[in-house]
């Protein structure tokens, strides 16, 4: 198994809008889906820098199963 750190799926607001989108999803079921206020999520997508426990959150919810699985063992090797 790999130390590298995987790469975060959305670093800015607009990659997170641009992947809301192509959800076709509102941003209150997008960001709520992590626990961040629509109105949160929205500062974000206009361009606010997004803190990296966010960018994680994001990843983890969004990030395909492979990806996503990858980082959740990366965090876990953290903390041993």
């Amino acid at each position: 198994m790999s130390d590298k750190k995987p790469k975060l799926l959305f670093r800015t607001g607009r990659e997170a809008k641009e992947h809301r989108q192509k959800l076709g999803v509102n941003q209150f079921e997008f960001w709520g889906r992590i626990a961040v206020t629509q109105s949160g999520g929205s500062r974000y997508e206009s361009g606010r820098d997004m803190p990296k426990p966010v960018q994680i959150l994001l990843h983890l919810a969004y990030a395909p199963e492979k990806q996503a699985a990858a980082m959740f063992q990366y965090l876990r090797r953290l903390e041993s």
